[in-house]
């Protein structure tokens, strides 16, 4: 039997009605609100033959689970993405980047990891199963849309599956306030993987010692380290922009 989930806020329903609109059971809406937002929302919807019901702001809170649902949540079907970091990895024609999240435990950085993946066009997302956010509606809704695209990964053993995308030739880089070189620095045309840690205790010692290289972001302001999302993007677009740049 297929398992069902919730999906709330703008984004993360209208992202799941473009790219896979027969798995969406049922979409509730707020009746009292009548913007263009919604009303394009509501077009969307209706476009994608799916089931529309009028509810109140207290019954989409409750389905919800948040009441930052912005009047809309929907009931879905899981989705499957691919099945295995194996798996995904077998099929790509392209160098794969990767994003490897070691001790972040917040929903709400999560899913803007999630976000800046997507949008980056990193191929997934792995974490380890402890000590680590799982994909829930709070992940789903910050992610707008992106928890939908991006494949989560937890491993039992990270610094164990850090060693087998070794074996696979992926360069594992992990970012460090005290390693030598920067992020600017180094070749991530090639197959990578980037490394970061939660915000204040960074990477654990034995993730640290796994990578194949450490580099740093430069910080010239007083403050001594970015959210973990920020670095996120920092890595991962100079990635892309590195691999932009390599095509000719």
């Amino acid at each position: 039997m297929s398992q069902h989930k919730v999906l709330f806020g703008f984004h993360a329903v209208s992202v799941r009605l473009k790219t896979a609109p027969d798995s969406v059971i049922e979409v509730l809406f707020d009746a009292s609100r009548r913007d263009a937002r919604m009303k394009q929302f509501l077009a969307r919807a209706q476009e994608a033959q799916v089931r529309l019901i009028e509810a109140d702001g207290m019954r989409i809170a409750k389905l919800a689970g948040s009441h930052g649902h912005q009047g809309v949540a929907a009931r879905v079907k899981e989705v499957a993405l691919a099945r295995s970091l194996d798996d995904l990895l077998d099929t790509l024609s392209v160098p794969p980047l990767l994003l490897v999240l070691d001790g972040v435990t917040d929903p709400h950085n999560l899913g803007a990891c999630l976000r800046v993946a997507d949008g980056a066009g990193a191929h997934a997302v792995i974490a380890p199963k402890d000590h680590a956010a799982g994909i829930n509606a709070t992940v789903a809704k910050v992610a707008s849309g992106a928890a939908e695209t991006v494949p989560y990964f937890m491993v039992t053993n990270l610094a164990r599956t850090l060693g087998e995308l070794k074996e696979r030739n992926i360069w594992v880089i992990g970012t460090s306030e005290d390693a030598p070189k920067t992020v600017y620095q180094v070749d991530m045309t090639t197959p990578t993987a980037l490394v970061l840690g939660a915000e204040g205790p960074g990477m654990r010692q034995l993730t640290k010692k796994t990578c194949d290289e450490l580099v740093n972001i430069p910080m010239q302001g007083a403050v001594e380290s970015l959210n973990v999302s920020v670095a996120s993007g920092v890595c991962l677009y100079e990635a892309l922009r590195q691999r932009i740049g390599s095509v000719r």
